[in-house]
């Protein structure tokens, strides 16, 4: 939940940001455990911040050895992924409401905005990739609300790679806390919902969604699926981008981009001054063309230069 992370829940739902309090923060800063996610009924899922908090491992590499083009990490947590694209030279985002992540992933070299995935982002509908690890289909509680969103912002046949609950079929809807320690007076977040999907029901969802299934796999006991974007999405706006936003550039940022392809988000300039120049998003000077490991869809959210 570098991931974990990212976990607003869609608009018109309020409440607090639950992976900005406290426990989360101080696991971060600490590098160390132990934290959970504490069901209602008490029940205890460990949070893996140790891995999180470490250098990408040999499954997170497999994973980003899928990555198409521009790259957007959502919920990324700690920054590992983020990072480890970054120093292979690909262009990546990584977004996530808590500002202690945002600050390591900074300072692990990588680029991060705090950002729900439901508010505005740069380059919507212009990702070649969204990734959605360590639990973080769980964002929310509910799954297809996500990718309703996740597919407005990918680019029309783009990539998404998801991680599963491994060797079962579970579709669970959960209020939760994050405590920092097992003893139920311990500090504790705001409760908010999340869900836990096995691969199965995160095909049922992907299917009545207009998804297609790429792949599927399991490495190092994780389980991972490869969905690709439909390319005839249609939000009803009239301009046939599939943002909503009617004026046919594909991002849903009304005005944002430039003709040059410059993605501009005057939200970003204040958490940019907080954390650091490297956390400009794609298509700003820090990500530049020759760095495309592969090549991306045309509109991308970075520019030829």
């Amino acid at each position: 939940m570098s991931t974990a992370h990212d976990t607003t829940t869609p608009p018109g739902v309020p409440g607090p940001r639950p992976w900005s309090t406290d426990p989360y923060a101080d696991a971060l800063v600490t590098g160390r455990g132990p934290l959970f996610l504490r069901r209602t009924d008490g029940w205890l899922l460990p949070l893996e911040v140790e891995r999180w908090c470490a250098r990408a491992d040999a499954v997170d590499l497999t994973v980003l050895a899928r990555c198409e083009g521009t790259v957007l990490d959502v919920g990324c947590g700690p920054g590992r992924l983020v990072a480890e694209l970054a120093a292979r030279g690909r262009p990546a985002l990584g977004i996530d409401v808590s500002e202690a992540a945002v600050e390591h992933t900074v300072r692990l070299g990588g680029q991060a905005l705090r950002r729900s995935v439901f508010e505005p982002l740069p380059g919507e509908g212009r990702w070649d990739t969204a990734l959605l690890l360590d639990g973080n289909v769980g964002i929310g509680g509910d799954p297809a609300a996500l990718l309703r969103r996740v597919s407005q912002l990918l680019a029309p046949a783009g990539l998404l790679i998801v991680e599963t609950l491994a060797d079962v079929d579970v579709d669970e809807r959960v209020s939760v806390d994050i405590v920092r320690v097992t003893d139920p007076r311990g500090t504790a977040g705001p409760v908010f919902p999340w869900a836990r999907l096995g691969t199965p029901a995160l095909l049922r969802h992907a299917a009545h969604a207009g998804w297609c299934r790429e792949g599927q796999w399991s490495a190092g006991g994780r389980s991972f699926v490869a969905l690709r974007n439909r390319d005839d999405r249609d939000d009803g706006d009239g301009d046939g981008d599939g943002d909503g936003d009617g004026n046919g550039d594909g991002d849903g940022n009304e005005g944002d981009v430039r003709d040059d392809g410059d993605v501009r988000d005057d939200r970003d300039d204040r958490d940019s001054r907080r954390t650091s120049s490297a956390a400009e998003p794609p298509n700003s000077t820090a990500v530049i063309s020759s760095q495309r490991a592969r090549k991306p869809s045309p509109g991308s959210p970075v520019a030829n230069r």
